[in-house]
């Protein structure tokens, strides 16, 4: 990975090319590409609350020290949101424009951002305390990088899956909007979450054992403009439709949530956590 450019103490590394990623099991095939996105998204996917952060300091994990790596970081959501709890983190995501946004959002943290895809990661072995993957688990190849996230892990390392998603049948507003999503995006399979644990592939049973598992109701408080950009931000809209779908579905999304939403409103999501352990 060749550095390209610091920002106020941190640094970030980056490849040249766009990074359209497409995948038989995810919207069809349809192709995807968060850096096409990266501007909204920085602005709109910090949507996280407190207690999710709690959740993570409450295990003991990516605080007082520890080196955490945070593999497909985006903007850098995980790492500025718990930076104050004393880590020393890196980030690592497969697109330079989310990077580039993470460098610029984590101003003066020194956090080390990297753009390289996670199957391509060659950190030395027994880098990290923990590795964290919030929102981007199901992307990977596991049988690559399950053992490339072992080797990386020191002994008794953690393994950190999070996710958090809207629950579109227990709230109008995310069913509404999710709705208007699968009409310009009919593919999309990002579409009709229910509350489940995060489910690990068989191929992590070799180095890890699961020590850990929850899931948990959690209201994220929104106002139009807000959930219009979170919306926007999905897979299903900013990071896949074309410039002339996207402004369309916008214009309807907004009539939308003028018609039917308050100014200011919670969606009801769920979280999960799943904590693997290197075996010693």
């Amino acid at each position: 990975m060749e550095k390209r450019w610091g920002v106020d103490g941190g640094k970030y590394y980056g490849m040249e090319e766009k990074m359209n990623i497409t995948d038989q099991n995810i919207d069809g095939g349809k192709a995807f590409d968060w850096g096409r996105t990266s501007d909204n998204y920085a602005r709109f996917r910090d949507v996280y609350t407190q207690e999710f952060y709690d959740r993570i300091i409450g295990r003991n994990l990516c605080m007082n020290g520890q080196k955490v790596l945070d593999i497909g970081t985006g903007t850098g959501v995980l790492p500025r949101n718990l930076y104050r709890y004393g880590a020393k983190w890196t980030g690592t995501d497969i697109s330079e424009e989310q990077i580039r946004q993470a460098g610029i959002l984590s101003g003066n943290m020194n956090i080390d951002y990297h753009t390289v895809s996670t199957e391509e990661l060659d950190f030395p072995d027994d880098s990290f305390d923990v590795i964290t993957a919030c929102q981007c688990f199901f992307y990977f190849d596991h049988e690559r990088i399950a053992p490339a996230l072992r080797r990386m892990l020191k002994p008794g390392g953690q393994l950190l899956v999070l996710y958090m998603a809207w629950l579109p049948f227990e709230d109008e507003i995310a069913e509404a909007s999710e709705e208007l999503v699968l009409k310009y995006n009919p593919a999309w399979s990002g579409a009709g979450e229910t509350m489940h644990p995060i489910i690990i592939p068989e191929v992590y049973e070799k180095d890890f054992e699961l020590v850990y598992q929850e899931t948990y109701p959690i209201k994220v408080h929104f106002t139009r403009e807000s959930w219009h950009g979170r919306i926007k931000t999905c897979r299903g809209i900013g990071a896949s439709l074309t410039e002339k779908e996207i402004s369309a579905w916008e214009q309807e999304h907004l009539k939308l949530l003028t018609e039917t939403a308050p100014e200011e409103f919670a969606i009801q999501h769920y979280a999960a956590m799943a904590q693997l352990q290197v075996v010693k």
